[in-house]
């Protein structure tokens, strides 16, 4: 991919990780608060609950956008991290994060429901 290709997908990720990191400064919500009712514990402890899942997407996406970033950086950008081979301009239009190709991006997927920890392990059962 060339330096002005790279630059290109660069511009977005970077905005995306400003963004990303603003919001997980901003943790008001998983504060612990004490009420003399209990329905208002119950209700701000789901609230809390939830504004702590969104921390952890938040940092998770933080994580891949920064990982983009990087490869980007190492100009391994738009190459599968698990076979080496070329990401779809049409993959990374879509999904700028993707780090694998659409064939070892679906086999990882699977790995989720099968249990298979590795995906190293999954392509060798599906071999």
């Amino acid at each position: 991919m060339t330096t002005s290709e790279l630059n290109k997908y660069k511009n977005a990720p970077e905005a995306k990780q400003a963004e990303l990191a603003h919001m997980i400064r901003s943790r008001e919500g998983i504060a612990i608060e004490k009420y003399s009712a209990a329905l208002g514990e119950v209700q701000y402890a789901t609230e809390r609950e939830l504004a702590i899942r969104s921390l952890d997407r938040g940092s998770n996406l933080l994580r891949n956008v920064r990982e983009t970033i990087d490869r980007i950086e190492e100009r391994s950008f738009g190459v599968c991290l698990h076979c080496e081979e070329d990401i779809s301009p049409k993959c990374l239009a879509a999904v700028p994060s993707a780090a694998f190709c659409i064939v070892c991006q679906e086999i990882a997927d699977r790995s989720e429901y099968v249990g298979v920890e590795t995906l190293d392990e999954l392509l060798i059962t599906a071999a």
